[in-house]
C-alpha cells in the first residue's frame, strides 16, 4: 500500500494530539499514530512512571490500542516528538516488524507542522530476521 503525505499528514497531526497526554519523567513526550491497511487509526503517548522498570513507549501504546480494538497489521506509524533526529528503538521496531513488515512506513515530525522524514522499516532494521 502507498501511503501519501497527506496521509502522514493526518497521523502526525493525530500524534501530536495524543502526545499532549503523555505521562513523563523524563524530558521527550512522544505521541504516535498507526495505519491499518483499511484506513482505520489508532493512537497512544508514552507513559513513564516512578520505577522505570516498564515505561510504554508510544508506538508500543498505539499497536496495542490497534490490536485491542481486534486489528493485526499496520502499514505506517508516525511519531511526533520534540527532537532533532528520532527513529523508534530497537524494542519498538520489533513491534513494528511484528505488527507490520520490512515495507511499513516509519515517520517522524519533530516540529508540528514540520517536514516529516519517513522510512521504510527495513531501511530502520536492515538485518531484522524476516
Amino acid at each position: 500500500m502507498d501511503i501519501t503525505q497527506q496521509q502522514l499528514e493526518q497521523l502526525a497531526e493525530q500524534a501530536w494530539q495524543v502526545r499532549a497526554n503523555a505521562r513523563i519523567i523524563g524530558d521527550t513526550k512522544v505521541g504516535c499514530a498507526v495505519l491499518t491497511s483499511d484506513g482505520r487509526t489508532f493512537t497512544g503517548c508514552n507513559v513513564e512512571h516512578k520505577f522505570r522498570c516498564h515505561d510504554v513507549h508510544a508506538e508500543v501504546n498505539a499497536i496495542t490500542s490497534m490490536v485491542s480494538a481486534g486489528f493485526r497489521s499496520c502499514v505506517a506509524v508516525v511519531i511526533a516528538a520534540e527532537r532533532n533526529r528520532f527513529t523508534p528503538c530497537g524494542g519498538c521496531m520489533d513491534w513494528i516488524m511484528e505488527f507490520g513488515s520490512g515495507e511499513t512506513v516509519v515517520g517522524f515530525q519533530g516540529t508540528r507542522g514540520g517536514e516529516i522524514q519517513a522510512y521504510k522499516a527495513h531501511d530502520l532494521m536492515p538485518h531484522y530476521p524476516s
